[in-house]
């Protein structure tokens, strides 16, 4: 009995790979007969690398930003009360520099306004000193940041000025600020590490949105119902050859990013490659959950570009902060996997890696890819059953 059982294991083992490899094998041929995917694969993601790379800039509203507020006297009290009257930043109340830093640090705010603790006694003399401290990583913000800022300080110098009955006169206090993550401000900088995470979600949500639903189009899936194949083998076959496009993909933008627009890397190259590769298996399931409840691929692709495509693009944060937009729309994203993998791999171009937000962000991704993929062997089970 137990000769006969340890046969058993590696005869079905060797049935198992064989099968595999000769699906897998007819998938890639597939693939490369249809131009099209190739296309959607290989050529769009520089296309759009391209487009998206040149010039595309963003507005903000209700920033969030700390205040660390060192000298309490009223006239620097009076400096900060024109940040709460604004639209565009959402004032954060903190005690020390070092608590603002690792707010920062955490990105629940976008920036830090400081005033010194001598800022009473610098104003007497003449001229005070406030200062701002910008997150890089989202260029756009930066820039708009660091303009409503100063035309706040703007507007306290000219209303000083004109309660002391002086027409023109020197600004009283000075903005000096400084940009953490993103020395150059460059909104292709901030824009390319999504743009990485929206051409992953094509190649792995859209293309295999359609593989199952093709082969009931074309009938070849009730000849794989006279075959011993299994439900998990058609799945792995269908998803190691989009797993490579994807892959061929990533490599093109990262050297598009690199070569073209000179986004650095300030993180590990291999965090990147992983966060990529979890990102990519959890499209690619999803890809493959609509394919096989969907039996249509007309029906199939417009469900993956909803579910996938355009929540890639507006809301993981590749577009917008989520910071700006309303909590339902906060908690909508913080169920899409595309708003981790942004999150990663702006961390690993612009920041540097990140332990807690690494751990915690493949966490999620993990256990994503495990709930579709199961979702997705049941119901090709399911049908293959039938």
């Amino acid at each position: 009995m137990m000769q006969t059982q340890s046969t058993w294991l590696p005869r079905n083992l060797s049935h198992f790979w064989r099968r595999l490899r000769a699906l897998t094998i007819k998938e890639f041929r597939q693939l490369i007969r249809d131009k099209s995917n190739l296309a959607i694969g290989i050529f769009l993601p520089i296309a759009l690398i391209l487009l998206f790379g040149h010039g595309l800039s963003l507005d903000i509203r209700n920033a969030p930003v700390a205040i660390v507020l060192e000298d309490g006297a009223p006239m620097a009290r009076d400096v900060v009360a024109g940040l709460r009257g604004s639209d565009y930043i959402a004032p954060r109340y903190v005690t020390t520099m070092a608590e603002a830093e690792a707010l920062m640090r955490g990105r629940q705010v976008d920036g830090i306004v400081r005033i010194p603790s001598d800022f009473s006694r610098q104003l007497a003399q003449g001229r005070g000193t406030v200062q701002l401290v910008v997150h890089g990583t989202d260029a756009a913000t930066a820039a708009s940041l660091r303009g409503y800022v100063s035309a706040a300080i703007d507007g306290w110098n000219k209303r000083r000025a004109d309660s002391a009955g002086r027409v023109s006169a020197a600004p009283g206090v000075e903005l000096v600020d400084r940009l953490w993550f993103n020395s150059a401000n460059s909104s292709t900088w901030y824009l390319v590490p999504g743009l990485i995470v929206l051409i992953m979600t094509l190649v792995g949500g859209f293309l295999t949105s359609m593989v199952i639903a093709r082969e009931w189009e074309r009938g070849t899936m009730e000849a794989l119902f006279v075959t011993p194949v299994r439900s998990l083998e058609i799945l792995l076959a269908k998803i190691i050859p989009y797993f490579a496009v994807g892959m061929g993909g990533l490599t093109l933008c990262l050297v598009a990013a690199r070569g073209l627009f000179h986004v650095p890397l300030h993180g590990s190259l291999w965090v990147l490659m992983v966060s990529s590769m979890l990102y990519l298996m959890v499209a690619l399931s999803l890809g493959l959950l609509i394919s096989a409840a969907a039996r249509n691929q007309f029906l199939a692709s417009q469900v993956a570009v909803i579910i996938t495509f355009l929540p890639a693009l507006m809301l993981s944060g590749f577009l917008f902060d989520l910071h700006n937009v309303p909590t339902g729309i906060q908690k909508v994203a913080s169920i899409l996997p595309a708003t981790y993998y942004v999150e990663l791999a702006r961390m690993s171009f612009l920041a540097g890696d990140n332990l807690n937000l690494i751990v915690r962000d493949w966490t999620i991704l993990i256990v994503q890819f495990a709930v579709l993929i199961t979702g997705a062997r049941l119901r090709t089970k399911k049908t293959l059953d039938r």
